[in-house]
């Protein structure tokens, strides 16, 4: 038998979290951020008085669906003890009748899928909420908040030991080592913020900003604003930091005069040299002249863009806590972004901070996929990089990756009216690609009398599921 209830000490509730390697979206710091949303704090508790689950319940009221129970990551705890999901079933089952929730939803992180290769764990899971009377969401595009994939790379090898940024690099692909050097050969500079950094000098928050809406446009995706960056940062703060990656062209002169400089002693050096000797100093030449070549377009397209000396380039934001360093939002300018790899400089940078904070797995993020067919055992089936999104996928994995498909969103009905007048309604509106005042409008006009709709949609103008 276990013992479940409403958690109001959150020390209690963080430590276990930390403890069992919980996510930084489960954590109590997460309600500081989501500030929409209403938060529950629930622990479950065996016979001897042992924490054995924590999960966070948040809470968003919505027209039509009524109270929304979400639980991004679902519960921490051990999902191959059935009872313990049985009893905790039972818990949540009450405690939405006595709240009023249409449903709770939650995506445990469970691997269905490691680069393709099953994982019984995930099927063995995924039965098992099946039979407690959970409903997979077999549409991902209408999937509350988190996705369903994610690339992780390993940071600690088999006997827990840390692997350093050297050795990953090994493992990475040959043009991911060339691109790293690229970035340092060519002006790259990095720099660090924290929340106190990005609250001093709005500046650094407006040069990231710029370099996300590039990127948006570029790979079709919707940025966050700068406001909700910061209050990351400042929420997570100890945990979190911003880097950004700026193109400095009095550096990259001074690089290219060096390079010069070392040309014009090779070519000295030619008088008379043997011929090993003349191979490799007639190589030393072609390779300067090659970076000579790159250097003028460099410089010519850095000119055009901007009188100013420094460019930023790339940046990423990213949180570390409970063994795991996390890539929340990063991109790169349009601008001299291949000749300088700044994406690659990036990566590099923010995977040796996760080494450095001693992190277990190093999450390079997601995304987008096509929509799966279901497999015989209801489970989802391959979860295929839509064709758009497959230059990101490759990209990722270039950094030896592993690729992780859970099992998916689990959804538990308590008002069954409510709900699926909700499911049917708001994949509509999303399809769209609408905003979420304009989705939930065109729920409001769907079922609701037209003399009722003005009042509501003031009443949730400012709404937003996640």
């Amino acid at each position: 038998m276990y013992n479940f209830v409403l958690q109001e000490d959150l020390k209690v509730y963080d430590e276990f979290i930390e403890k069992n390697k919980g996510q930084y979206i489960q954590c109590s710091r997460w309600q500081n951020v989501k500030t929409t949303w209403n938060c529950r704090y629930y622990c479950g508790f065996d016979e001897k008085g042992e924490t054995v689950l924590a999960v966070l319940v948040m809470e968003r009221s919505l027209p039509v669906a009524g109270k929304i129970w979400y639980a991004s990551s679902g519960a921490v705890c051990d999902y191959s003890n059935t009872e313990l999901l049985k009893e905790f079933t039972g818990f949540i089952k009450e405690e939405m009748k006595k709240g009023g929730a249409t449903c709770f939803i939650m995506d445990p992180p469970v691997s269905l899928r490691i680069d393709g290769e099953d994982q019984s764990y995930g099927h063995e899971v995924h039965k098992s909420l099946t039979d407690l009377g959970y409903e997979l969401n077999p549409s991902i595009e209408n999937y509350t908040y988190k996705h369903p994939v994610q690339l992780f790379i390993p940071l600690k090898d088999e006997n827990g030991n840390q692997i350093s940024a050297d050795k990953i690099l090994k493992k990475c692909d040959k043009g991911v080592r060339y691109s790293i050097r690229i970035g340092e050969q060519r002006g790259l500079v990095a720099k660090t913020f924290t929340s106190k950094d990005v609250d001093a000098d709005p500046s650094i928050m407006e040069d990231f900003m710029v370099v996300m809406r590039d990127t948006g446009e570029r790979d079709s995706f919707v940025e966050r604003n700068g406001d909700y960056c910061a209050k990351l940062l400042r929420e997570f703060d100890g945990h979190s930091d911003l880097k950004l990656v700026y193109y400095d062209k009095e550096l990259d002169r001074k690089l290219q005069a060096e390079r010069l400089q070392k040309k014009e002693q090779a070519l000295k050096d030619l008088e008379g040299a043997h011929e090993k000797k003349a191979r490799q100093l007639n190589e030393i030449i072609t390779s300067v002249d090659k970076q000579t070549e790159h250097f003028e377009k460099r410089m010519e397209e850095a000119e055009a863009f901007t009188s100013e000396n420094t460019i930023c380039l790339a940046g990423g934001l990213s949180i570390y806590y409970s063994g795991m360093g996390s890539c929340l939002f990063g991109g790169t300018r349009n601008v001299i972004r291949n000749n300088t790899r700044s994406s690659h400089y990036l990566n590099y940078l923010r995977l040796c901070e996760s080494v450095n904070r001693g992190c277990d797995i190093h999450d390079l993020g997601y995304v987008m996929v096509k929509s799966p067919e279901l497999q015989e055992d209801g489970t989802l089936g391959a979860l295929v990089p839509q064709d758009n999104f497959t230059g990101i996928y490759d990209f990722k994995k270039s950094f030896s990756a592993d690729y992780h498909e859970f099992i998916g969103e689990y959804i538990l009905v308590g008002n069954s009216l409510k709900y699926y007048s909700y499911a049917k309604l708001m994949p509509t509106a999303k399809k769209a690609n609408l905003s979420t005042q304009a989705k939930i409008a065109i729920i409001i006009t769907r079922l609701i009398p037209k003399r009722l709709i003005q009042n509501g949609i003031n009443k949730i103008h400012n709404v937003s599921l996640i």
